[in-house]
């Protein structure tokens, strides 16, 4: 299902994949990752996200953006990107941080644009802020040793606008000191039980913002994540915060 907000439409791909496409710019936040583009992603909630018969490689992005190591997918991005897409992903992405056999961004066939926890930037006449984006240490986002999953300096959130509407991926955060703070008309948050903040921490800060509309992601595609969406809706209509639920 495509959202359509502002003059401009945004869809959840799955996992932490969002398009946003304006009138003549297309942007990807974290495409890729257990198979939410290949067509192998069998969500553990039916009917959450997209089918799993899907294959996804439109090439269509002008820029995509990558928040953190956990979300670098490097044939993600080639599914999407445009030949001469400018990638925007956070500095500290570490290919040695990952399991996972992956190429440097510096090898990537495309320009390159390395961003700090707080950044700013336009990249194809879109306007880019990077947000602070980590585990609390005194939060339950923590590791069997007490340790924040997602350090501070691990990652970054963005904060972007299309066609003049600014919409904020948080990344894989808690909340922190300042969200609330953010202008934004199209806020898009984790709802996740584990790794970041969760639908309760998400809709209070849904309240304090104050957005436009509210589009969750994030959640649901493996156990640990899975989330009650609905209740989350409920939860900040009763804010009187307007929220979309993204699905098939």
């Amino acid at each position: 299902m495509t959202i359509r907000h502002d003059g401009i439409t945004a869809e959840w791909l799955g996992y932490a994949t969002l398009r946003l496409e304006g009138e003549d710019t297309v942007v990807y936040l974290d495409p890729g990752r257990y198979g939410v583009l290949t067509g192998e992603w069998e969500p553990d909630t039916p009917g959450v996200g997209h089918p799993a018969t899907r294959d996804y490689a439109p090439n269509d992005g002008d820029v995509v953006c990558v928040t953190h190591v956990h979300h670098y997918d490097p044939d993600g991005i080639r599914r999407v990107a445009k030949d001469d897409a400018t990638i925007v992903a956070f500095e500290g992405i570490n290919v040695r941080d990952s399991s996972r056999d992956l190429e440097r961004l510096s090898d990537l066939d495309y320009d390159v644009r390395e961003v700090s926890m707080e950044d700013e930037l336009v990249v194809d006449d879109v306007p880019v802020w990077t947000v602070p984006a980590y585990n609390r240490e005194d939060g339950p986002n923590v590791d069997g040793n007490g340790d924040p999953i997602h350090p501070k300096g691990f990652g970054c959130g963005f904060l972007l606008s299309v066609d003049g509407v600014r919409v904020f991926w948080t990344g894989d955060s808690d909340v922190l000191p300042g969200h609330s703070e953010l202008d934004v008309s199209l806020f898009v948050p984790s709802i996740s039980q584990s790794y970041t903040m969760d639908r309760y921490d998400a809709a209070e800060l849904a309240e304090a913002m104050d957005p436009d509309l509210v589009l969750p992601m994030h959640y649901n595609t493996f156990g640990s994540l899975e989330a009650d969406d609905e209740a989350f809706a409920a939860d900040v209509a009763r804010r009187r915060v307007p929220v979309v639920l993204d699905r098939d």
